[in-house]
């Protein structure tokens, strides 16, 4: 009965090394239908398109910049209001006996007679009340092409926010997908520890009976029970990495996963890219934060000849109609008067002044844009890189797990034949593991990796990120 147990035991050691092997070789889609995941609750599953999608519809940093993006169109309709004529209503209500209240007063109102021009009436008038209806009106008609600049300005600005929104989408689609790729990671984790803890207590199990036996002395049992303690251990921080995992997912989408939900796996592929000169190119062609930089130049070039276009005279008409009357609802007169003017500041010391801070944030904007094409390319070229390397590590992390697989499964032989101590078997174990976790670490920090590249390169759109997946 005792070499049937340990029999068994022994076969179960070689299924966990086959399994190791398959895991290294088996794309995450068909691993998730095993293991720890297949044990989860049934629940609705979340693809990545949907989780970037509820994140655009909720981050409030794409809010935000959407309400800058709002707040510089209505900058477009402010500034072209420049050439509408301004038009205001008064209704006045007044009393005195201010005698050049009252003798205005009455002309206004065609109410002045021969009586009024008594010395008495004159120097000491009755106090008069008069009702006004007012409307007057101006329209700039020329300020040399000033109004035109600050439409101008405010278009670019229009097109810097919403470029600049652009690029916010795109960082809250690369958090999504980090997040994402995370969560993924955590839960294969949790798949390799809870395959190694049941191999942990089979092997306690056999280190138990090999000790009744009097095939293995004490310290084999021990070995063999901290080795499963640390496997407890790995499984219960694997389990707690994963709930931040998820709780940095929901940040990052801006709401809950629902109870049971689970994530449709990414599968193991390669992310080809192209010449690093080209991908550079690219990325200065397309990169909305690149195009944001260049509207606002454009922007404070604008605002730089509106504010010389200050200096010039400026002609305007000016418009006044206005009925006067004793009471609310009698008769009066009414009059207006109507004329073109010219104006000229001669001198403009408050307008030299704001020409120069335009011309200095005029100058700004072109370091920014400059700076901001260098920071770019150091961008590309180091995500370029990054993929490059993350590439060739998840060959190299295939090829490890397959041979340290191999590793495992010959030296847990050598152990049920009494050829290996429980301390070679352990190590092996641990090296088996690793191997595991470094390898799912390189598939999905491969994914993260061609990510980041496609956003160096301003092309990580939703419809982008969806084919990660």
């Amino acid at each position: 009965m005792r070499r049937v147990r340990l029999a068994g035991v022994g076969m179960a050691m070689v299924l966990g090394a086959s399994w190791a092997v398959a895991s290294a070789q088996t794309p995450p889609a068909a691993q998730e239908m095993g293991a720890a995941q297949g044990q989860a609750m049934p629940g609705p599953t979340l693809t990545l398109r949907q989780a970037v999608d509820r994140a655009l519809g909720g981050s409030p940093e794409a809010e935000a910049a959407g309400a800058d993006v709002s707040a510089a169109k209505a900058g477009v309709s402010l500034a072209q209001t420049g050439w509408m004529p301004r038009l205001n209503f008064v209704e006045d209500m007044s009393r005195g006996n201010d005698p050049v209240y009252v003798f205005g007063t009455r002309l206004r109102q065609q109410q002045f007679t021969q009586n009024d021009f008594s010395l008495n009436s004159l120097n000491t008038p009755t106090p008069v009340g008069n009702f006004a209806t007012r409307f007057s009106g101006s329209w700039m008609l020329f300020n040399w092409m000033g109004t035109q600049d600050q439409i101008k300005g405010a278009r670019f600005a229009a097109g810097s926010a919403a470029a600049m929104s652009e690029q916010v989408q795109q960082g809250v689609v690369l958090k999504v997908v980090e997040a994402y790729q995370a969560v993924l990671f955590a839960e294969r984790r949790i798949a390799v520890a809870e395959h190694e803890q049941a191999t942990a207590e089979a092997l306690l199990e056999d280190a138990k009976s090999k000790v009744k036996a009097g095939l293995a002395v004490d310290s084999d049992r021990l070995a063999a029970q901290v080795n499963d303690s640390e496997r407890q251990q790995e499984l219960m921080t694997a389990e707690g990495d994963r709930d931040v995992a998820r709780a940095t997912l929901e940040a990052a989408m801006g709401s809950e996963l629902a109870t049971g939900t689970k994530l449709q796996p990414i599968e193991a592929k390669s992310f080809p890219a192209g010449v690093l000169g080209d991908e550079i190119a690219s990325a200065l062609r397309t990169r909305p934060d690149l195009k944001a930089l260049e509207q606002a130049r454009e922007a404070q070039s604008a605002g730089v000849k509106a504010a010389r276009a200050d200096f010039g005279p400026q002609v305007s008409a000016y418009g006044n109609w206005e009925m006067d009357r004793d009471s609310f609802a009698g008769s009066g007169g009414n009059n207006w008067v109507a004329g073109v003017q010219i104006s000229l500041d001669i001198l403009p010391m408050g307008k030299r002044a704001k020409l120069a801070q335009e011309e200095a944030a005029r100058r700004k904007a072109e370091a920014q844009e400059r700076s901001g094409e260098q920071q770019i390319r150091l961008a590309v070229q180091s995500a370029y890189s990054q993929h490059a390397t993350a590439e060739r590590i998840v060959k190299t992390a295939e090829a490890s797990s397959e041979q340290a697989a191999e590793s495992l499964r010959i030296v847990q032989n050598r152990y049920n034949a009494g050829l290996a101590t429980i301390t070679e078997l352990l190590r092996t174990e641990d090296a088996q593991r690793q191997s595991q976790n470094d390898y799912w670490r390189a598939v999905y920090g491969n994914t993260v990796a061609y990510a980041e590249l496609m956003y160096a390169t301003g092309t990580l759109t939703p419809d982008a990120a969806e084919s990660l997946q």
